[in-house]
């Protein structure tokens, strides 16, 4: 019965950590600030292309508190690299077409982190519609967190 106890204590720990960091990163004040240069939001209904995490209903709904009513989609003449897109005539990248209000958009920006990992770009689907599709900034692709300046003034 012990190990019962333990295994109980360490998977509430570990769904601690993890409701801890979907906080952290997504919803928390800290670890993201838009930059300023960003165009404000639109309020009115916007349609998002997703292809990544973002295709599963459990991550939506922790990133933006709804499901953003998916429907099935393609992005022709792009291929998918790991969480990034590139131009590829002839290829597609299957992936789901959602419905977000302008807060939900918002918190999108967020996770992606616009303006510093992606960039927001309205691209046309295989169905004719247009959507906003992230895509990853040419200077993300190696990105590191830049040390404070009081840390690397300490280093010799």
């Amino acid at each position: 019965m012990a190990w019962a106890k333990r295994l109980l204590a360490l998977c509430a720990i570990l769904l601690l950590g993890l409701a801890g960091w979907l906080w952290l990163t997504m919803l928390s004040p800290w670890f993201y600030e838009r930059p300023d240069e960003l165009a404000d939001i639109e309020q009115r209904e916007h349609q998002v292309f997703v292809y990544g995490t973002l295709r599963y209903a459990p991550v939506r709904w922790v990133v933006m508190g709804s499901s953003g009513d998916p429907q099935s989609a393609t992005l022709e003449d792009h291929q998918r690299n790991g969480l990034d897109l590139s131009p590829s005539p002839g290829s597609q990248v299957e992936g789901l077409r959602l419905s977000v209000t302008a807060d939900q958009l918002a918190r999108l920006d967020r996770y992606e982190r616009l303006g510093i990992r992606y960039e927001r770009v309205e691209k046309q689907l295989a169905d004719g519609s247009r959507a906003w599709v992230y895509q990853r900034l040419p200077n993300a692709q190696g990105l590191r967190v830049p040390l404070p300046a009081a840390y690397v003034a300490l280093v010799p």
